[in-house]
């Protein structure tokens, strides 16, 4: 298994503690009673996010599997983590 190396991962958390706050605005819209429209909107951009986070994990998983000319890769359980997402 692949570790992921922090200074990799700023962007990644970056774009999660985004996530993070536009779902905790979603939250706040729904207590509101705001338009079902802007609230599906804003949930929508939420889970893109997270998906891209997701999408950006697994891409640098496997950048350093190729760098180090890894076999470790496992194509089954990258195949697993992608589905994951879609």
């Amino acid at each position: 298994m692949v570790e992921l190396k922090p200074q990799d991962m700023t962007p990644v958390l970056n774009r999660l503690r985004r996530a993070q706050g536009q779902l905790a605005a979603v939250v706040r819209m729904i207590e509101e009673g705001k338009d079902c429209t802007a609230v599906v909107t804003q949930l929508s951009a939420v889970s893109k996010a997270i998906d891209r986070a997701g999408f950006a994990i697994i891409s640098s998983g496997l950048e350093e599997c190729f760098r180090a000319g890894s076999d470790e890769v496992d194509r089954k359980q990258l195949e697993k983590l992608f589905l994951s997402l879609a």
